[in-house]
C-alpha cells in the first residue's frame, strides 16, 4: 500500500516548461505512485496532459486541467472539475512560481505585480477554493513550494521573488494556525539551488550553451553537498508532508538545500 492510498491530490504547476522534471511534475507522479488520484493543473494544457499521461502509463489515475491560478474563476473551475471527477480534494500542492531578476530600481511595477500574482496570490486563491472542500471532508494537507530565497541571498538579485517567497512562508504558517483545529495541515518547502527546467530557462536566458554549463557548475560548487538538488528531492518531502507520516507536523517551513542555508554563500 502507498502512503497516499485513497487520497485525492490537486497539484498546481504540474507541468514543466521544458524537457526534464520540474518540482510539480515530479510531485504529481510521486503522489500517484504513492496511491493518490491526481488532478494535474497547469496553465499549459499540453504540459498538464503530459504529466497526467505519465501517471496513467504507470497505471495511476490522473486528470489534466488547464487554467490560470492567478484567476479566481479559473481556480474555482478547476477545483470543481477535480471534485466532479474524483469526489473531493485531500491534498493541495502549490508549485506554481516564477522568477524575474532585478532590484527595486530595475524591477518595473508590472514585473513586481506579475511575480506576486504568480507566487503568492495563486496560493491564496487555491486555498480559498480548496479549504472549504477539505473542511467538508474533515481534513487535508496543504504543501506550498517556497524557496531559500525567502530567507537568504544565493547570488542573483531578484527582489520580487525574494519578497514573494517570504510571503509564502508566513501565509503557510497563518493557514496552518487557522485550520489546525479542523484537521487540516499546511507546510512549506524551501528548495535551495536546484536543477530544474525553470532554473535553466530563467537564469540561462541569453546565455550560450557553454555559459549555461559554467553557471550550473558554479551552482553545484556553491552547495555544501557538492551538487544541486533536483525535483525528486522536493517531491519526496512533499509526499511525506502530504501523508499521515506527517500527521502532527503543521506550520513548518523546511529547507531542501543540501546544507546551503547553514552558511552564507554567494557565487
Amino acid at each position: 500500500m502507498g502512503r497516499l492510498d485513497g487520497r485525492i491530490a490537486f497539484v498546481t504547476g504540474a507541468g514543466s516548461i521544458g524537457p526534464g522534471w520540474g518540482n510539480g511534475k515530479a510531485a504529481a507522479v510521486l503522489f500517484a505512485r504513492e496511491g493518490a488520484r491526481v488532478a494535474c493543473c497547469d496553465i499549459s494544457a499540453a504540459a498538464a496532459e503530459e504529466t497526467a499521461g505519465l501517471i496513467r502509463a504507470e497505471g495511476g489515475e490522473a486528470l489534466a486541467l488547464a487554467g490560470d491560478v492567478t484567476d479566481l474563476e479559473a481556480v474555482h473551475t478547476m477545483v470543481s472539475q477535480a471534485c466532479d471527477a474524483f469526489g473531493g480534494i485531500d491534498i493541495l500542492h502549490n508549485n506554481v512560481g516564477t522568477l524575474e531578476l532585478g532590484g527595486p530600481v530595475e524591477t518595473s511595477l508590472e514585473s513586481w505585480n506579475r511575480v506576486m500574482a504568480v507566487n503568492v496570490t495563486s496560493m491564496f486563491l487555491t486555498c480559498k477554493a480548496v479549504l472549504p472542500v477539505m473542511v467538508a471532508r474533515q481534513g487535508g494537507a496543504i504543501v506550498n513550494v517556497s524557496s531559500v530565497g525567502a530567507i537568504t541571498s544565493v547570488g542573483p538579485t531578484y527582489v520580487s521573488y525574494a519578497a514573494s517567497k517570504a510571503a509564502v512562508n508566513q501565509f503557510t504558517r497563518a493557514v496552518a494556525l487557522d485550520y489546525a483545529g479542523r484537521n487540516i495541515r499546511a507546510n512549506a518547502i524551501m528548495p535551495g539551488l536546484m536543477r530544474t527546467p525553470m532554473v535553466e530557462k530563467t537564469l540561462g536566458a541569453g546565455m550560450s550553451a557553454d555559459e549555461v554549463d559554467a553557471m550550473l557548475r558554479r551552482r553545484d560548487a556553491a552547495c555544501p553537498a557538492g551538487r544541486m538538488g533536483d525535483a525528486w528531492d522536493v517531491a519526496k518531502l512533499a509526499a511525506f508532508l502530504a501523508s499521515d507520516d506527517a500527521a502532527y507536523i503543521t506550520g513548518q517551513v523546511i529547507a531542501v538545500d543540501g546544507g546551503l542555508t547553514l552558511r552564507s554563500s554567494t557565487f
